[in-house]
């Protein structure tokens, strides 16, 4: 099966020089969306092909759009600081090909300088939002108190499925993207990934946690830094506007 890439770049032209080069060799197919001037690196690699936007969208109408531009089964969506080892790509594809029900894959992801990241996690929860996006997190630590919401003790060396995986750098099946009306554009910024994974499962789809895929992340997390931002904003609508299409994810779920 052959693999169409579709990097969204938001002024990202730096990070852009490093994972294009990494990116390009493992895919049949690249598209960067560049959102914004000024979005590209002076130099790209053979064969990239390019889509300007005339006006801001969100990630998930980017990635709409780069899925409508593209022709191949298996849609990579990548952000621009995802560094994908050698075969990265190769280990997400083949895992594809021999789970004909998968259709959504994710890689182990790490920070650059190799430490591990918590990219697969569960579904969130209203009240470990709260925490998350307030000042609480002073107080409660959502890495040391939120264990079972990032799989903190979990890092299989082995395929497992998955909830809910980061949308970095995704290998989705266009088949699935078809059937479910692809990503949900109403999402300005963040939570457009759960949405995604969460839809995927209701429709009988598998999401696998492939940890042979390894890809570096930078992972900037601007609203884990700062409180009272618009990013904060943004991540407060996003998470309602998740509660208001599947409410049944607020009901008791069994401890696992």
């Amino acid at each position: 099966m052959k693999v169409s890439a579709v990097v969204i770049s938001h002024g990202h032209a730096e990070e852009l020089a490093s994972s294009l080069p990494a990116l390009a060799p493992q895919v049949d197919e690249l598209l960067v969306i560049a959102n914004v001037p000024g979005s590209l690196p002076a130099e790209l690699p053979d064969g990239t092909r390019v889509l300007e936007n005339a006006r801001p969208l969100s990630f998930a109408a980017n990635a709409n759009l780069g899925a409508a531009r593209t022709e191949h089964e298996l849609v990579l969506v990548a952000n621009p600081d995802a560094v994908p080892g050698p075969d990265a790509v190769a280990t997400l594809r083949a895992f594809m090909e021999e789970h004909p029900r998968c259709g959504v894959a994710g890689p182990r992801m790490l920070y650059p300088d190799g430490s591990w990241q918590a990219s697969r996690r569960r579904f969130p929860t209203v009240g470990a939002t709260l925490v998350r996006r307030t000042p609480l997190r002073l107080l409660f630590p959502p890495l040391e108190w939120q264990r079972r919401h990032y799989l903190l003790d979990e890092r299989p060396d082995e395929p497992v499925p998955a909830e809910t995986m980061l949308g970095a750098f995704l290998l989705l099946r266009r088949t699935m993207l078809d059937e479910i009306g692809g990503w949900d554009p109403g999402f300005r910024m963040y939570c457009e990934d759960i949405d995604l994974n969460y839809r995927a499962g209701q429709a009988g789809w598998e999401r696998w946690y492939v940890p042979g895929a390894v890809v570096r992340h930078e992972y900037a997390a601007v609203i884990d830094k700062r409180f009272l931002t618009r990013h904060t904003l943004w991540h407060a609508r996003a998470m309602l506007r998740f509660v208001r299409k599947h409410p049944e994810i607020l009901r008791p779920r069994e401890r696992g």
